[in-house]
């Protein structure tokens, strides 16, 4: 039975058309049928638009493009490691560099290499743009249906024949056909997939593992504490504490007092409720400095302490000094190094004084005291009034330290004593030099146990001083004349002049014998036994002495230096130098080392150290090395430590520099096959005497 269809016109965007009434046009099978919905035959159910895809197989289909592989082919598999260096990046590329002023090669490449970059263009789906996006997409689908379903019904009509149900009939079987052929042209054409074999892997990297470390300290101890004080309670606290310090008074002026000048500076006692938490936590952080300082410079300590300088085999004699550590104080940058002093007791402590040797720069000057062990910082600070320029720490007792001053004052500090004031200090009253001191020792107590030590000034004088109770006490042990000056004085007087004394030195086994240095370069043997005149005079320099020293071993052997850029050598019973040798400068400051009668170091003032070895070398150093860093500063003094194998050495400009000897500077006798080598002070004194009597010989032989 044919189905009446309803005339109309059919509308669109582009135009309308008429349909004439009288003709038949069937209907588009997409407007047929609701969208995304089909009826099934069989049930009646509607399914959606993918039923069909799922519910038949999936075949491969081939491109037509693909390689015929056999199946041996397929499973073989290919391996490809992936590195991060770019194949096609440029090795050769170089620049020009200004500092070295030539083409130098670039040693980092960029290897990264863009294979794809694509900039995203997503939209979120409930944005306002994504909704206008979706709602002109919607109307162009509407509009190209719409388009294709009336060209089909035109071509429809121009085939079918007038007859009704034939219309009926091919409309009834072309509507199906017709919608799916429009769904399939409609679908897009799906993507194939690779046909080869392939396989998916995957890899897991190895995480750190995470720990936690906990430590647990015991917790200090607390104690609660409850109490309702009184204005009674008060009151008799404050009675109390009044008392103590009534008390300490009274104990005070019991006590031993100084002069009156010395009780304003000292500080007060400290009292008894005050608790020592303070000085514990002191000591804790002196402790903690040291270890901090040891871990900073841990390089230098592993080669003062281990660190030898294999180099010295290939030389046959020279050696070198190592630099180890600075010491410096900012406070005493602008003064000079005029003393050093190691201690006997403690081997790395050592004393330093700062002053000044220009006398038109006088002023303020400072006693400091360093150890190895922290080299940042002094272990203890005195300044003073006037420049320190000799001192020296007792061997008995090293917490005294006998200071000579630029005013002619002598001092002896106690480092167990609080403050900064001297223990012992002398005055004008008590004999103190009119003049710079320029030497003080330390000598064995006396017949009552008293310490006492000498000093040697420019005017003139050597002075014993004892430390008798709370004061010092002075003898003048010799004055020193100028041999042939003569002063006219008043009424037709001749007045002998004083020489100036610049350094002395005690023998090393005979007490009463010592020598005394001039600022006229003449060195005179004295006796403390006979003060109106010299033992002997040697016609040493051209000017002032600045050292004398005897010999640590040989008992006939001392050495001197001077301003004359000379060092000589001698023997005392001798008038005539035993060596003589020209440092090419103003030569600071002389000393003899611990382990050997033969080695001895010398600064000079164009920053050099020389260092001579008289069993190696007769006639030259075997080091000569600067060791600042500036040309014009002056080394002003060298001290040999008395057990490590190391030298300090002070300049003028605050800083204290300590060196390591290299071997060679510090041979001992080879050990012949079967025999031990000979040690001991026999050894050191007959290897002195071996260089010495190849110098008498001659003089003995011209004599007779």
């Amino acid at each position: 039975m044919p189905v009446p269809h309803k005339t109309g016109t059919v509308k669109s965007k582009q135009g309308s058309s008429q349909i004439p009434p009288n003709t038949v046009k069937p209907l588009p099978a997409k407007l047929a049928k609701p969208a995304g919905k089909k009826k099934d035959d069989d049930d009646g159910t509607e399914m959606g638009d993918g039923t069909e895809e799922w519910m038949q197989g999936k075949t491969l289909i081939k491109p037509p493009d693909q390689l015929e592989l056999t199946e041996a082919e397929l499973k073989e598999e290919f391996t490809r490691i992936l590195t991060a260096n770019n194949p096609h990046a440029p090795q050769n590329i170089v620049r020009y560099s200004f500092k070295e002023r030539a083409y130098k090669p670039i040693s980092s490449v960029d290897q990264l290499a863009v294979h794809f970059l694509l900039d995203g263009n997503m939209l979120h789906k409930d944005s306002d743009e994504a909704r206008r996006q979706r709602a002109k997409q919607g109307v162009q689908e509407e509009i190209t249906t719409i388009e294709s379903a009336t060209a089909e019904a035109e071509e429809e009509k121009a085939e079918t024949p007038a007859g009704g149900e034939e219309i009926g009939e091919s409309e009834e079987g072309g509507s199906g056909e017709r919608a799916d052929s429009a769904e399939i042209t409609n679908k897009k054409e799906q993507k194939l997939t690779n046909q080869f074999n392939f396989s998916d892997r995957a890899s897991q990297t190895l995480n750190n593992p995470l720990r936690e470390r906990g430590s647990q300290t015991e917790p200090p101890p607390r104690a609660n504490f409850l109490a309702t004080a009184s204005q009674w309670d008060i009151y008799d606290a404050y009675v109390e504490e009044l008392q103590k310090q009534e008390k300490n008074k009274e104990k005070q002026k019991a006590a031993p007092t100084k002069k009156e000048e010395e009780k304003n500076k000292k500080k007060l006692m400290v009292t008894e409720t005050q608790s020592d938490d303070i000085s514990k936590v002191g000591k804790v952080a002196k402790i903690i400095e040291r270890m901090v300082n040891q871990n900073t410079f841990d390089d230098i300590a592993q080669d003062f302490k281990y660190f030898e300088d294999a180099s010295d085999e290939f030389r046959e004699q020279e050696g070198t000094l190592l630099p180890l550590w600075k010491f410096q104080y900012d406070k005493a940058k602008r003064l000079a190094v005029t003393a050093l002093c190691w201690n006997q007791t403690y081997k790395d402590f050592f004393a330093v004084g700062h002053g000044s040797y220009d006398f038109t720069k006088q002023g303020r000057g400072m006693l400091l005291f360093y150890t190895l062990k922290n080299s940042t910082f002094p272990e203890y600070i005195f300044p003073t009034h006037s420049g320190v320029m000799c001192l020296d720490i007792h061997q008995g007792c090293p917490y005294l330290v006998a200071v000579g001053f630029y005013d002619g004052c002598v001092a002896v500090y106690n480092l167990k004593e609080e403050g900064e004031q001297p223990t012992y200090r002398s005055t004008a009253k008590t004999g103190k030099h009119t003049d710079p001191v320029w030497q003080v020792k330390w000598q064995k107590d006396d017949m009552d146990n008293n310490h006492n030590f000498f000093s040697v000034s420019s005017d003139g004088r050597v002075v014993s001083w004892t430390l008798v109770k709370n004061e010092l006490v002075y003898t003048d042990i010799i004055k020193l004349s100028g041999e042939g000056a003569v002063m006219d004085g008043p009424e037709g007087l001749q007045l002998q002049t004083m020489a100036c004394g610049t350094s002395f030195d005690f023998h090393k086994q005979i007490d009463y014998l010592f020598l005394v240095g001039t600022e006229e370069g003449k060195i005179h043997k004295c006796s403390k036994a006979y003060s109106s005149q010299f033992l002997e005079t040697y016609d040493a320099h051209n000017m002032a002495v600045d050292a004398v020293r005897w010999n640590h071993f040989h008992p006939k052997v001392f050495i001197s230096c001077s301003s004359d850029w000379t060092v000589k050598i001698w023997d005392h019973t001798i008038n005539t130098p035993m060596f003589t040798f020209d440092l090419n400068s103003a030569v600071g400051d002389v000393a003899w080392s611990p382990y050997s009668s033969t080695v001895f170091a010398a600064v000079t003032t164009d920053g050099k150290v020389h260092v001579f070895d008289l069993s190696i070398n007769k006639y030259e150093a075997i080091c000569e090395q600067p060791v600042v860093a500036k040309k014009k500063t002056k080394l002003t003094h060298i001290e040999f430590n008395p057990v490590h194998p190391i030298i300090i050495v002070g300049d003028d400009r605050g800083y204290v520099t300590s060196l390591k000897l290299s071997p060679n500077l510090r041979k001992k006798p080879k050990e012949k096959k079967g025999q031990e080598a000979p040690k001991g002070p026999e050894v050191e004194i007959a290897k002195m005497e071996k260089l010495l009597s190849l110098l008498r010989e001659p003089d003995n032989s011209g004599k007779n």
